[in-house]
C-alpha cells in the first residue's frame, strides 16, 4: 500500500505541476528562454485534498499529505473516529469533499456500490480547478462523464494509473487533453513491492500443493484444494 500511496502523491504532484506536459515540451525543443507564464500550475501545499475511502493506502496518503501542510478530507462508508482524530482528517460526505477539495484521490474497492462513483454529478460538484486522481480501479470512474467534464472545462485535469479498458487505444478522447497523465496501472511497480509479491505467489503455491490453507487467499475457501 505504500508504493501506491507514492504513485497517488507523484501524480497529484505531477499533475498539479505540468511536470509531464513541461517535461514533453524541453524534449521537442519547446524550451527557449524562461517565460513568467510558462506551465503554471497549482500548489498542493497548504491545498485540501479530498481522499474517498480511508483503507490502508488512503491513510498512507493522508500521512503524505500532512508533509505538504494539506487540509485533508475524506468520505468513507464507515466512520473510523479513533482513526481520524490520529490522521487529523475530517469525515465530510462525498458532496462536501468534492464541493472543498482542491485535489480528489480514489482509493475504494472496485464493486457494485462503487462503479461509477465518480460520474456527471460529482465532476460537477467539484471545483473547476480541481485535479482527480485514480489509482484504485477505473470502473470507478464514468469515463465519458469525465471525457465530458475535461472537455467543459468543470474540473481542473486528472491523473490516472487505471483506466477502462487496459490499456486505452491510443485514440481514445482522454489521451487528447493536456491537462490529463495517463500511467500504465503501475501503482505496485517498485522493486521491493514486486518481489514482495512474487514471494507472496510462492508461498500460496507451496501451501496448497502442501494441503495446507493458503497464508494470502484471495478469498477463503473451506478446503484449499477445492479453490
Amino acid at each position: 500500500h505504500e508504493t501506491t500511496a507514492d504513485l497517488a502523491f507523484a501524480l497529484l504532484l505531477a499533475a498539479a505541476r505540468n511536470v509531464v506536459l513541461s517535461e514533453r515540451d524541453t524534449r521537442d525543443g519547446g524550451w527557449q528562454t524562461w517565460s513568467p507564464t510558462g506551465f503554471l500550475g497549482h500548489d498542493p501545499y497548504g491545498a485540501t485534498l479530498g481522499i474517498v475511502g480511508l483503507g490502508e493506502i488512503g491513510r498512507a496518503v493522508t500521512r503524505r499529505a500532512r508533509g505538504f501542510g494539506m487540509t485533508v478530507l475524506t468520505a468513507t462508508r464507515t466512520a473510523r473516529p479513533e482513526v481520524e482524530r490520529e490522521l487529523g482528517v475530517e469525515r465530510v460526505s462525498l458532496r462536501e469533499l468534492l464541493e472543498r477539495s482542491d485535489f480528489v484521490t480514489l482509493h475504494v474497492p472496485y464493486g457494485p456500490e462503487t462503479e461509477g462513483l465518480m460520474g456527471a454529478a460529482e465532476f460537477a460538484a467539484m471545483k473547476e480547478t480541481a485535479i482527480l486522481v485514480n489509482t484504485s480501479r477505473g470502473g470507478v470512474v464514468d469515463q465519458d462523464a469525465l471525457v465530458e467534464a475535461l472537455h467543459a472545462g468543470a474540473i481542473g485535469g486528472a491523473a490516472l494509473d487505471v483506466t477502462v479498458p487496459e490499456p486505452l487505444s491510443l485514440d481514445h478522447p482522454l489521451f487528447g487533453f493536456p491537462n490529463v497523465v495517463i500511467t500504465p496501472h503501475i501503482g505496485s511497480a517498485s522493486h521491493a513491492t514486486r518481489a514482495r509479491m512474487a514471494e507472496m505467489a510462492a508461498s500460496n503455491i507451496i501451501a496448497v500443493l502442501a494441503g495446507e490453507e493458503p497464508p494470502n487467499p484471495v478469498n477463503r475457501p473451506p478446503n484449499p484444494r477445492s479453490a
